[in-house]
């Protein structure tokens, strides 16, 4: 692997680039890597009332209870300021897809699919966290989860 650093008064922000002839699992790891070194992160409250910052590839799920919107995290559930809809658009890029009208789901996160019910997807998160695909959304979830292989 060749490392470059090219300075250059044209460049009007930091780029990096990942060049190989094969999308293979290096490259894969390598992007994933600075994706998570680069991400966005979002804010939350924890359930003792602290302020902490959560990266977009911890977040489980993103879900409206009630009037609050709440983030699961592997280490617990965290109340965000943002509304549903603003965390879609900013974290849809980032594996995030909406499973329904009050959810969202991180697609790394996901640890089986079970489709043994006629029209409906029951997703069931690696750490256990089980949600359901509405009907309306379906479509939309398969075609991300066919992208992200």
């Amino acid at each position: 692997m060749n490392i470059k650093t090219e300075i250059s008064s044209e460049y009007r922000e930091t780029e990096l680039h990942v060049c190989s002839f094969e999308n293979n699992d290096e490259v894969k790891g390598i992007v994933r890597e600075l994706h998570e070194i680069y991400d966005m992160k979002v804010p939350g409250v924890d359930g003792r009332g602290n302020r902490c910052l959560l990266k977009p590839g911890e977040i489980i799920s993103v879900y409206a209870e009630g009037q609050k919107v709440m983030a699961l995290g592997a280490d617990g559930v965290y109340t965000v300021s943002k509304k549903l809809y603003e965390l879609e658009n900013e974290l849809g890029n980032r594996h995030f897809v909406r499973v329904s009208k009050s959810e969202i789901v991180n697609i790394r996160k996901i640890g089986k699919l079970d489709m043994s019910i006629a029209g409906t997807i029951r997703i069931i998160m690696r750490n256990g966290y089980e949600t359901y695909v509405s009907r309306r959304n379906i479509a939309k979830i398969k075609e991300r989860l066919i992208e992200e292989k």
